[in-house]
C-alpha cells in the first residue's frame, strides 16, 4: 500500500505534493519527515528500485547527519520546483539548473536495451534527488505545460497536470477537496437563502 499520494499525473509533480495544506498558514504539514520517507517516496514514484531503496536506507542509518542534510536538500529542491513552475520565480529556476548540473556530474550516460539514460556513477543518499532533478528538467521542456493546475481549494495547494478531456479539472481529488468545496458552496447558498426576506411578509 502506498504511503504517499500520487495524483499529479507526473511523478516529479507528486514531489511538490509531499506538503499537506501548502497554502494554509496554520495547517501546513510536512510529509518528508525523515530520510526514510524520502527513500520510500522515491521507491513509490519510480526513482529508486527496491534494492536501491534498501541500500540508501542502510546508508541513512549509518550516516544520520548526512541523511538529514540530504532530506533538507530534497525539500529545498521541492520548494524551488514549486516556486519556478507555479510562481515563475527565476531565482528558483536558476537553483533547479544548478541541481541539474550537479545531477549529471554524478552520473554517466548508459546504453541499455536500445536507449540512453543517465545512471549514477555511485549509489548515494543523493541519488534519488539527482534522478528527480533530471526528470524535472525534462518535464519542464514539455509542450503541454499549459495544462498545469493547482487545486482550487483555498488551503490545499496540491498540483497536477490536467489531462481531463475538457481540461477543466478543478480539484486535486474529487472525493476530497472537490466534495468538501461543493458542500461548502451548497451550505453557503442555503444560508444566503435563509437570510433573504420573505417576499410574502409585510
Amino acid at each position: 500500500m502506498a504511503q504517499f499520494s500520487h495524483i499529479a499525473g507526473v511523478p516529479v509533480l507528486d514531489l511538490i505534493n509531499t506538503v499537506e495544506w501548502r497554502l494554509s498558514a496554520t495547517e501546513r504539514e510536512e510529509d518528508l519527515l525523515t530520510y526514510v520517507h524520502v527513500a520510500q517516496w522515491g521507491l513509490e514514484s519510480g526513482f529508486l528500485d527496491e534494492q536501491e531503496q534498501a541500500q540508501v536506507v542502510r546508508l541513512a542509518r549509518d550516516n544520520a547527519g548526512e541523511a538529514e542534510a540530504e532530506r533538507l536538500c530534497v525539500i529545498a529542491f521541492r520548494e524551488s520546483a514549486y516556486a519556478a513552475i507555479f510562481c515563475g520565480d527565476q531565482g528558483a529556476a536558476d537553483d533547479l539548473a544548478a541541481e541539474y548540473r550537479e545531477a549529471i556530474t554524478a552520473c554517466h550516460l548508459d546504453h541499455d536495451d536500445g536507449r540512453w539514460s543517465w545512471q549514477p556513477t555511485e549509489l548515494t543518499l543523493a541519488t534519488a534527488r539527482h534522478r528527480i532533478a533530471i526528470a524535472l528538467i525534462e518535464f519542464m521542456a514539455r509542450d503541454d505545460l499549459d495544462r498545469l493546475h493547482q487545486c482550487e481549494d483555498e488551503a490545499c495547494g496540491w498540483v497536477y497536470l490536467d489531462t481531463s478531456p475538457r481540461g477543466n479539472r478543478r480539484w486535486c481529488v474529487t472525493a476530497d477537496c472537490g466534495d468538501r468545496n461543493r458542500s461548502r458552496a451548497y451550505y453557503a447558498r442555503q444560508k444566503a437563502k435563509r437570510s433573504q426576506p420573505d417576499p410574502g411578509m409585510p
